[in-house]
């Protein structure tokens, strides 16, 4: 008699998400996928993510990551992430752009720390810039992911809607190459 062979289970895909320089606004919009996250999760598993409170990331299938880089701990955060995600994508504007962080990159950064810490009206006198060890090194300008590391999708957006990351992830979840038709693409 021959065995009949089980049916197989598909494979869950392990996800991470992470934020960088930014508002946390596309982590907000995808928790807007509501109801749809239940069947999201009957395809998915989430490792690093402020969804399981998990700080180290493991080997994920894909990785979403917000925010651009505006010191040398996102930078670091940015290299580890991307080492550990086979597919990465670069969420909203600030990843993919530098976003609203980015309208410094037109400033002197010493300047702009004096006038901020030192000579700011209303500040007391001896005002000093914070020079921390804790503090991450901030860089002199603030740079999009893909300047540091491959980026394999963007989501643009600021920040994406619900709908276009459902759509989004439904597309990769699928094999299929993610696909942003009319209306899922917005900036407010």
């Amino acid at each position: 008699m021959m065995a009949t062979a089980m049916p197989q289970t598909p494979r869950k895909l392990k996800v991470a998400t992470v934020s960088l320089a930014g508002c946390f606004g596309c982590h907000m919009s995808f928790l807007d996928i509501d109801e749809r996250l239940f069947d999201l999760i009957e395809h998915i598993e989430f490792d690093r993510s402020p969804l399981t409170d998990i700080k180290q990331v493991g080997a994920c299938d894909i990785g979403l990551i917000e925010g651009g880089l505006c010191n040398a701990e996102n930078v670091l955060v940015l290299r580890e992430f991307r080492a550990h995600c086979k597919t990465l994508v670069a969420v909203g504007a600030c990843a993919i752009t530098g976003g609203l962080p980015a309208q410094r990159n037109h400033l002197d950064l010493g300047q702009l720390l004096t006038e901020v810490y030192r000579s700011r009206p209303g500040l007391s006198a001896g005002g000093a810039i914070p020079n921390d060890p804790e503090l991450p090194l901030l860089l002199n300008k603030v740079h999009p992911i893909r300047e540091v590391v491959h980026v394999d999708y963007s989501l643009p957006g600021c920040p994406p809607s619900a709908d276009a990351f459902w759509h989004f992830l439904s597309d990769l979840m699928a094999g299929r190459t993610p696909h942003l038709g009319h209306g899922l693409i917005h900036y407010d």
